[in-house]
């Protein structure tokens, strides 16, 4: 077998923000027979929800390897609790349940319902389950419907296809209280009318047969049917101007109608058991509460009411007590409340409307830039997101930020502590500073201002190793000397203790009842606390020096224990007060550890080490046994860590203070560690005064700063509400602006809409000026840039959209300079099409317009003013979309034609194509990638890349871009940007590979590393050994889904790695962490492993 060709490296593609745009949500019981479950699905991910007396509790997050297109909970006339059916966008479908006893998914069942023939349907899969659960009916190709039977254990049986005569089917439902399973379809004819009809299928005869009853001619507008449970029955048929009510028995029953503003309703929920009342949601967010009237026999009168305002709803799910999910593919999803009585009467009408939650969306991602608009060396990702009036632009950056609310120039700390008038208080009130050969105390004054204070009992005049409240209102002050107690009401001293002369203390913790001091030549001693007094309860002569220690009481206090960190790196962990040795851990290396923390996230236990250098070993901790578990060791920094607990909007989290100073949290279960966007922290202690609440004092080298912090995740997201559509944005870093362009924007006086370039702050992003284009002027591009000499310009593509055209045959491109903080537009040129995209090449202009890749210098006219005129271009292309650059190469991204290479040649003054892609990729971005390779995206959700053969022998060859790697990324990429997320350390490996963004339609942004081949082999055989550990939820395969997939070909992924799937590695538990090594070989162990991957987890 022929060796395959890696072609020098590969591709790392990993999610740094996970997709967030909601296609599809269920209520049920899921979990179990009690529990009310929400589950949503995010394109490829699903999430499993609890309702508690809280609010939604997360049960799992999971990703599937496909893009969920059907999501149905069924249950059979016997079961206890709910099952799901999910179907992907590639035919895999799977039935999953929910293991109480171990907290997991499991498949019950899974399979391919894709056919050899057939015309997939253009609007997507349709999937519906008969109200009793006797089968499932799958509508994926024109004029077939696959049914699934489903027996009374709740166990599928062989599909089968039935044909049916509809092509167009807008939707189709089964109908409740039918002796045989009945379909109620909606369809359109060739007339575009839109008629509604009924089937019954027969399992054992693998048939329809046409339903008793049909209806035609309905509302132009058409699109949903609503299903109205027993004892009633029948449909409603939702449509643009009307709904309508039709009997299951028309003869018995007349139709009931209400009308409606003329609108687009996009989706339902139903709020009653027996179908009495639906909320309804349009494309502009409007809320309505349709009533079925009724008597004991029929449904008598439909009612429509207007309720409120929410999110523009992709699906709407009624939990309980007035509480509903809206999920929505347009903006931020919300959890809201419904109130008989209005709460808002500004609103006309008044709203019943409450949002308790916002649950944040960037999708869809349209354009975004890579800035550094503070300065500080890491790129923050500004987005264009959402639809319509959801739209917004979204500043995104890695790590947690400081909000400073005071600062004081303090050099030369060497440790902060706050204090309490009385452990019980909930503020704190003094601030501790201590220094090589002094104390400073700071209190807040009635001006919120810090000033010195004084504690008489307290010594100032030397170094505090520690100090605390504790119990019984008194206070703990540790020197090198001595053990200080003071009183907390008078401050005065009510004892203290010494240790043996010639010994000093040299490092210190406590809790409210205990200390622990560490002596010079290995001396341990344990002090308890009482009233007024210090009493050492025992002592321990060590082996070996004591660097560092910590001691917690766990257990609900019936094990106190010590954790002891030494100078020959091993970890110690005593029990209290006998000072029995319980577990000896070596730590390894030459690096003492510095610092010890006993941590409980999410009600588990930990036992942090950070070292002189800047890693950190986390263990889990059995506090019954003091059994260490799970050892993992990790790279925070270069510099030593001190680690410090914190609370924070009701959860306990640690902040590692070091050159890179971290935040370690757990979220479902797992602890995560984000950047906190601040410089070298030498020292951090909770700061909870009444002046600044859950603030947080940091010591730097320079000095004090005193702040609150952002909320804690990995990816911090700003939302800048714009009520508008933003279409493309850029960043002109010599105005410290933003242009910002805008898609139908509404006149204020009620007027047509129009579009608009805004211009904005790039630090508050108040908008400063702003352009309208003309009527039917639509925005296609905006480029910041310099053309030669010239200062940054704005640049802004459009084109003229009239109904008459298929393609725009007129556009415009103009040309801004911010001047005074405003918008003076320099030059226009008309072009003959639209200007698709706009590019900086050489000091000069380059445009894509329609099929016509254009080049335009910048010259000056005799008056003074400034024109573009065309030097030259090249046709020959259906469509321009997408340019890219590098030295004398242009890659072009075209509709249909996938990618082609130009060269510009100086001496001639032309553009020449020197090599095309000839596949038929419909493309939607392309980027360069280095001098010879070049990635593009195209519509079936699959990445690319290509390479020119310069050193090939015939032309031929040389004429051809190669394709050289495939990968399906199930998402559909708008945006290609060079930078990174995060800020590149020199020391790190990882600083050296070069990484590429993304942005999608499902929100996700996404990372893109180029790895030599050593990398790259390493990676792509550890994803190999991953794929037999980590099952994919459904029992869906890996490979399969990474395939590159497009109507024309299905490929397996080459040259790619999948960067989710690796860094789930670190989730594993250390037995299949252990497995994983022994299958990568070579003597690689999972500690060698987990540093790989972590390395490749900092590039995002």
């Amino acid at each position: 077998m022929a060796e395959r060709n890696v072609d020098n490296y590969g591709h790392y593609v990993v999610s740094a923000h996970k997709p967030t745009v909601v296609t599809h949500s269920v209520v049920g019981r899921f979990t179990g027979p009690d529990d009310l479950n929400l589950i949503i699905a995010k394109t490829s991910r699903i999430e499993i929800y609890k309702l508690t007396a809280e609010g939604l509790q997360g049960v799992a997050d999971v990703p599937i390897y496909g893009r969920v297109s059907v999501l149905q909970l069924f249950n059979t006339a016997n079961g206890t609790k709910d099952r799901l059916f999910l179907l992907t966008e590639r035919y895999r479908f799977c039935v999953l349940d929910f293991d109480i006893a171990r907290g997991q998914l499991i498949t019950l069942a899974n399979g391919d319902v894709q056919d050899r023939v057939g015309r997939p349907c253009d609007d997507g899969h349709h999937g519906v389950i008969d109200a009793t659960c006797r089968m499932i009916a799958l509508l994926m190709y024109d004029a077939m419907i696959k049914i699934i039977p489903i027996d009374e254990r709740g166990l599928l049986h062989e599909a089968f296809n039935v044909r049916i005569d509809e092509l167009s089917i807008r939707d189709m439902q089964f109908l409740h209280g039918c002796s045989r399973p009945t379909l109620a379809v909606l369809y359109e004819d060739t007339m575009k009318l839109r008629h509604l009809k009924t089937y019954e299928i027969s399992v054992r005869e693998k048939d329809l047969e046409v339903g008793s009853w049909q209806q035609s001619s309905l509302d132009r507008g058409a699109s949903m049917i609503i299903p109205v449970p027993t004892p009633f029955g029948g449909a409603v048929v939702v449509g643009s101007t009307s709904v309508c009510y039709f009997s299951s028995d028309p003869s018995r029953q007349p139709l009931q109608a209400v009308k409606l503003q003329q609108t687009i309703i996009r989706s339902y929920g139903k709020v009653d058991a027996d179908g009495s009342r639906y909320i309804l949601g349009d494309d502009m967010g409007a809320l309505s509460l349709l009533i079925l009237a009724h008597n004991d026999q029929s449904i008598v009168a439909l009612k429509l009411e207007p309720i409120g305002r929410g999110t523009v709803p992709s699906s709407i799910s009624y939990l309980d007590n007035g509480v509903v999910y809206l999920g929505s593919q347009r903006g931020d999803s919300q959890l809201i409340r419904l109130h008989a009585q209005p709460v808002d009467t500004s609103q006309q009408p008044p709203s019943h409307v409450e949002v308790l939650e916002t649950h944040m969306s960037l999708g869809p991602i349209v354009d975004f830039c890579v800035v550094d608009v503070e300065r500080q060396g890491q790129g923050q990702v500004v987005t264009c997101s959402g639809v319509g009036t959801e739209g917004s632009l979204r500043i995104v950056r890695n790590g947690i930020g400081m909000i400073e609310q005071a600062s004081v120039e303090l050099p030369g700390i060497k440790g902060m502590w706050s204090l309490r008038h009385s452990l019980a208080d909930e503020s704190d009130s003094l601030l501790v500073i201590t220094f090589v050969g002094d104390t400073r105390i700071l209190a807040i004054n009635a001006e919120d201002e810090l000033e010195e204070a004084e504690l008489p009992g307290f010594d100032t005049n030397v170094q505090t190793l520690h100090c605390s409240n504790v119990m019984l209102d008194q206070i703990i002050q540790v020197t090198q000397n001595q053990v200080r107690l003071l009183d907390a009401s008078s401050r005065n001293l009510r004892d203290q203790w010494q240790p043996k002369s010639n010994t000093y203390i040299n490092a210190a913790t406590a809790t409210p009842s205990q200390v622990l001091l560490a002596a010079g030549g290995g001396n341990l001693i344990y002090l308890e606390i009482q009233e007024g007094q210090l009493i050492e309860t025992a002592h321990k002569q060590l082996d070996q020096e004591i660097a560092c220690l910590d001691l917690t009481s766990t257990g609900g206090g019936s094990q106190h224990l010590a954790a002891v960190g030494t100078w020959t790196m091993q970890l110690l962990l005593l029990s209290l007060p006998s000072m029995q040795l319980l577990r000896e851990e070596q730590l390894g290396g030459e690096v003492i550890p510095r610092s010890l923390l006993f941590a409980e996230f999410e009600g588990e236990s930990h036992l942090l080490a950070g070292l002189g250098d800047g890693h950190l070993f986390n263990f889990h901790l059995d506090p019954s046994t003091a059994a260490l578990e799970n050892r993992r060791k990790l790279s925070l920094g270069t510099k030593p860590i001190t680690l410090k607990p914190f609370r924070s909007k009701g959860a306990t989290h640690v902040f590692a203070a070091s050159d890179r100073p971290t935040v370690i949290y757990s979220s479902n279960k797992k602890l995560l560690y984000s950047n906190v966007n601040e410089g070298e922290v030498n020292f951090m202690c909770p700061f909870n005064s009444s002046s600044f609440p859950e603030s947080l004092a940091l010591a730097k080298e320079t000095g004090l700063t005193i702040g609150n912090m952002d909320e804690i995740q990995k990816l911090h997201i700003r939302s800048v509400p714009l009520g508008e559509q933003p279409r493309r944005l850029a960043h002109q870093d010599s105005s410290r602006t933003f242009g910002v362009a805008l898609s139908q924007c509404l006149d204020p006086s009620g007027g047509e809409s129009f579009d608009a370039l805004r211009l904005m702050d790039d630090q508050t992003f108040e908008v400063m000026d702003s352009h309208d284009l003309k009527p039917d002027e639509w925005v296609f591009s905006l480029a910041t840039m310099t053309l030669g000499d010239t200062p940054q310009y704005y640049i802004l593509g459009t084109a003229y959209v009239l109904e008459n055209e298929l393609e725009p045959s007129k556009g415009r491109i103009l040309v801004f300079e911010v001047r005074d903080r405003k918008l003076h537009m320099l030059a226009e040129k008309e072009t003959r099409g639209a200007v698709y995209n706009l590019a900086h090449f050489q000091g000069k202009l380059l445009a894509g317009i329609n099929s016509r890749v254009q080049l335009f210098k910048w010259n000056q006219k005799d008056d003074g003013s400034w024109e573009l005129t065309t030097e030259t271009g090249h046709s020959g292309h259906v469509l321009a979309l997408y340019l890219a650059t590098r030295g004398d190469f242009i890659i072009v991204g075209d509709v249909m034609k996938s990618m082609q290479l130009l060269m510009y040649k100086p001496e001639d003054g032309k553009l020449e194509v020197r090599a095309r892609d000839f596949h038929s990729n419909w493309m939607t971005a392309v980027e360069v990638l280095d001098d010879d390779k070049y990635i593009g995206a195209e519509n079936s959700y699959n990445l690319f890349t290509v390479r020119k053969n310069s050193d090939a022998a015939a032309d031929e060859e040389r004429g051809r871009l190669e394709e050289t790697g495939s990968f399906h990324l199930g998402d559909f990429v708008n945006t290609f940007r060079h930078g990174s997320l995060v800020m590149r350390l020199p020391d790190s490996e990882a600083a050296q590979i070069p990484t590429l963004i993304f942005g999608t339609v499902s929100g996700t942004i996404g990372v893109i590393a180029s790895l030599n081949k050593q990398q790259f082999l390493f990676f792509e055989k550890l994803q190999g050994c991953l794929r037999k550990v980590i099952k994919g939820v459904g029992g869906f395969d890996h490979a399969h889904w990474r395939s590159f997939h497009s109507e024309r070909t299905t490929q397996e992924c080459r040259n790619f790695v999948d960067g989710d799937l690796i860094e789930q590695f670190l989730d594993l538990d250390p037995h299949k962490v252990e497995a994983v090594a022994k299958d990568m070989g070579s003597n690689i162990t999972g500690e060698d492993l987990i540093k790989a991957v972590e390395e490749m987890a900092q590039l995002h």
